[in-house]
């Protein structure tokens, strides 16, 4: 047996007590716990600010911290969405992107201040929502799609529908169902759909192809009628309502919705992010309000969403081309 004596022993001692005293491991959290801020690139009462809302709810529930929606509208989303791509990567600013903002300004855009895929990293696909094509009250002539196509062919390029802004998927949608049917028409944008939606409401402005849910909103109170889905299926929203393709349009488009972080969020934010949309999708208010817009919850992968986000913007670019489209700012 070895022996210690007592000047080795205390020597010892003195050496630990030089050392930084072992600490149990405390995990750290994933993210700050400071309220969450969604950025809106567009106006309140718009589809993307109405999502964003009920997202929030669902989401602070399953995080425990606020989390707040802050509209920086402007040029088409670029605005809302820059600031995004600027603000710190450590979760607390996400953004709600749409197929506007990830997908087509990239084409329509000359000089897009920001990038889609290397200023942002993908969170998760959060609903999509159908088309529909809606014509004013103040037009009683026009009572359904066949309708429409006779008078806009009739009017030559005098019937007007607005939309959330040139190169918008509001505007390009419209495009299309002209360029089908082969119709020349005038173009009236707005800034943010909201104002859109009221113009078509007063009369000042014939049509617009805009989210079920705010045509479904105007048709309610009479305001507005619903002619044709952009959508593969009739949706119990708007029962009677036909679909583009039952009317000869190969047409199912209508507007994605989906969170992102800036760019270098770390991994276990993203994921942590990830984890309360998917549980925040299930709370009641949010469901209610994904009822009300004609949209399911699409909880995704980031890598789910970044090859889908991927796929539209080689779609919308095709169609961007084939009219010219440009927004000059």
């Amino acid at each position: 047996m070895t022996r210690l004596n007592r000047r080795a022993v205390l020597a010892g001692v003195a050496t630990m007590a030089g050392l930084p005293l072992a600490r149990p491991a405390i995990a750290q959290p994933a993210m700050p716990d400071r309220p969450v801020r969604i950025i809106v690139p567009y106006n309140a009462g718009g589809i993307t600010d109405v999502i964003s809302r009920g997202v929030a709810v669902g989401l602070q529930a399953a995080l425990g911290q606020p989390v707040v929606v802050d509209n920086r509208p402007g040029a088409n989303g670029t605005v809302g969405t820059l600031a995004a791509a600027r603000s710190a990567p450590d979760g607390t600013t996400i953004t709600m992107g749409i197929t506007d903002t990830f997908a087509i300004n990239r084409s329509t855009f000359p000089n897009l201040p920001y990038n889609d895929e290397a200023d942002f990293a993908p969170i998760s696909m959060v609903t999509r929502v159908p088309f529909a094509l809606m014509v004013g009250a103040h037009r009683r002539e026009i009572t359904d799609f066949a309708s429409f196509v006779r008078e806009a062919r009739r009017e030559a390029g005098r019937l007007s529908h607005a939309s959330w802004g040139v190169g918008s998927s509001s505007h390009l949608a419209f495009e299309f169902v002209a360029r089908a049917q082969r119709f020349e028409k005038l173009h009236v944008p707005f800034a943010a759909q909201a104002p859109g939606m009221q113009a078509v409401a007063a009369g000042q402005v014939d049509s617009m192809m805009l989210p079920v849910g705010g045509a479904e909103s105007l048709a309610r109170d009479n305001r507005a009628r619903i002619l044709a889905l952009a959508h593969a299926n009739r949706i119990d929203l708007t029962p009677g309502v036909p679909t583009m393709a039952e009317l000869g349009v190969p047409l199912s488009t209508g507007l994605w919705l989906a969170l992102y972080a800036p760019a270098r969020t770390p991994p276990a934010v993203i994921a942590r992010l990830n984890e309360a949309l998917r549980q925040g999708m299930q709370h009641e208010t949010t469901q209610a309000v994904f009822r009300q817009q004609a949209g399911v919850a699409e909880p995704s992968t980031p890598e789910e969403l970044a090859a889908f986000a991927r796929a539209e913007r080689a779609q919308w670019a095709q169609l961007v081309r084939e009219k010219n489209i440009r927004v000059e700012v």
